[in-house]
């Protein structure tokens, strides 16, 4: 069945624009940490809301998911042409998959690194794994760069929502506006 929604839901706008909100304050938040020199309370204070933040992410992402596995999304304008209709749907699939993948990492890593995870300081997170230097190693540059994958996709995302607005005037932009 063809969808004929010129925009998306209410609750797929709303987890959008705060997981997109949430992103960039855990993004931020963690390149303000991690140049803080040595161990002081204030950079461990900025690491346990780095991964509050970052569960709370993931944690709207599977509700996101659910929506979205729920939901079908508008069509794309017939005037774009396929192969943005198809680099659309790869950006897309890939900062799904960034969502999911950059908090488990962390999480991951922390457990690896012997530290658990208690969401607010409240809610002891399962520890899944036990500590392992290797798996510690691998997983630092493996948080970071997924990191900065995400940075580049969301810059391009930015992008081409800017480009349909002012080049193509195409209202995509528009379809996820509050």
């Amino acid at each position: 069945m063809r969808n004929v929604a010129s925009r998306y839901t209410l609750p797929a706008i709303a987890l959008h624009w705060l997981i997109a909100v949430l992103i960039i304050a855990t993004f931020l938040l963690g390149l303000t940490m991690v140049d803080i020199a040595g161990l002081t309370p204030t950079k461990l204070k900025y690491f346990s809301w780095h991964k509050w933040l970052g569960i709370t992410v993931l944690g709207l992402a599977c509700l996101r998911l659910l929506w979205r596995l729920t939901h079908t999304p508008p069509a794309y304008p017939p005037s774009m042409p396929g192969w943005q209709q198809n680099a659309a749907h790869l950006t897309h699939g890939l900062l799904y998959l960034l969502i999911f993948a950059i908090p488990l990492s962390g999480y991951f890593y922390s457990l690896a690194a012997g530290i658990p995870v208690v969401y607010l300081g409240l809610v002891p997170l399962p520890v899944l794994i036990e500590p392992d230097r290797a798996l510690k190693a691998l997983l630092k540059p493996t948080h970071y760069w997924l990191n900065m994958t995400m940075l580049a996709l969301f810059c391009l995302h930015i992008l081409a929502a800017l480009k349909h607005q002012f080049i193509d005037r195409d209202r995509t932009l528009q379809r996820m506006l509050p």
